[in-house]
């Protein structure tokens, strides 16, 4: 199923990085072919959690200051001088090569790629905690775009790096600290399966400030129960998940209603028809319509990536009956943005400000067992 869903994101993610133009031309056998690994998947090593204590294995975490993407700001913030939290945060796909299945580690464009996505994603938690990000050996993008066996071998050991980053962390943070985990697209599937295997029904589950499973679809009805974590349904609310994905208006969102309707959940039941956890990160809250006045900030990038500005007031959000978040009418973002209005790349920049505030409440909200 995870494999399913992700050709969805991996085909409109590739058709804004790569050219858009001669995909509409030759669709997505093209795609394939030019992304679709043709060498044989190899059976790497497992990485144990001993590994991750190279500070080489991560793009952050609180002893890397020089160079740290994860610490950026806009001008005028600035990451906490303390911290209270330690925050976990999963990049999404940053490889594009079809020259293996997984990335290498030491892979340079898919690291500078991840470096990218932790200035415009991870960065919004460096208030409220201190952020640790591993280089895993992420599956590349046409591992999704295939249905060979190989395709979940690669997904099996990139998890295989996120679980081995996952537990050098929990062993490198104090006994008693609050965490906050986060992730997006393929490192918010790896963060569904790192609750299922490492919180749900076990006592780290008490010290999770919130989830933030974003660009992900979650079901409410086939996959929070096996999460064992309740969507956020209040702005002040701890131990809860938030999940949301992006589309301007008119939004058409067929394509992943069709793989999300024809796949199974976590229950091992069908999620056809069931909805997906939408939260306004507006409000912090399930559901719900907010102006663009309750918008803090959307960082919108430079042309180059360099940098990025903060405008308050750009979008409204509002969460419709499947569970889609709708931003009204489309926001000028840059050249990423995906057919069918489709914001996906921009799930955390449209509300940076607030993702920022919304981590510092319910960690000021959260109470220690």
């Amino acid at each position: 199923m995870a494999r399913k869903f992700l050709y969805v994101f991996a085909t409109l993610i590739v058709l804004a990085i790569a050219a858009t133009f001669a995909y509409r031309l030759f669709g997505v056998q093209m795609m394939r072919t030019a992304m679709v690994p043709s060498a044989q998947f190899k059976a790497l090593p497992a990485t144990d959690a001993g590994a991750y204590a190279d500070r080489k294995l991560w793009l952050a975490r609180p002893d890397i200051t020089q160079g740290n993407p994860a610490l950026w700001a806009p001008q005028g913030l600035a990451p906490a001088p303390a911290p209270r939290a330690a925050v976990f945060f999963i990049h999404p796909t940053s490889y594009l090569n079809r020259a293996a299945w997984n990335a290498p580690l030491d892979d340079a464009e898919a690291n500078d790629r991840a470096a990218l996505f932790l200035r415009g994603q991870a960065s919004a938690f460096n208030e409220a905690g201190a952020i640790w990000a591993p280089r895993y050996r992420q599956a590349t993008f046409g591992a999704f775009l295939t249905g060979q066996a190989e395709a979940d071998k690669a997904l099996a050991l990139a998890y295989g790096d996120v679980l081995a980053a996952f537990d050098h962390f929990i062993g490198s943070i104090p006994a008693d600290q609050p965490i906050i985990l986060a992730g997006h697209s393929q490192g918010a599937l790896h963060l569904t399966r790192l609750l299922r295997e490492r919180v749900a029904g076990k006592p780290l589950a008490a010290r999770i400030v919130a989830a933030y499973v974003v660009g992900w679809p979650v079901s409410r009805t086939t996959d929070l129960p096996a999460l064992a974590m309740p969507e956020c349904t209040a702005a002040d609310q701890t131990g809860c998940l938030l999940s949301w994905q992006s589309f301007a208006e008119p939004a058409e969102p067929e394509a992943v209603l069709e793989t999300y309707d024809g796949s199974t959940g976590f229950d091992g039941k069908p999620r056809k028809d069931t909805p997906m956890v939408c939260t306004n990160p507006l409000t912090g809250m399930a559901g719900g319509t907010a102006p663009m006045t309750a918008n803090l900030g959307t960082l919108v990038p430079s042309a180059d990536l360099k940098t990025a500005t903060l405008t308050p007031g750009a979008v409204p959000a509002r969460c419709d009956a499947r569970g889609f978040l709708l931003i009204g009418d489309p926001p000028a973002m840059g050249p990423y943005v995906l057919p069918g209005n489709n914001y996906h790349v921009y799930d955390y920049s449209l509300f940076w400000a607030n993702v920022r505030a919304d981590a510092v409440r319910r960690l000021a909200a959260y109470k220690a067992p």
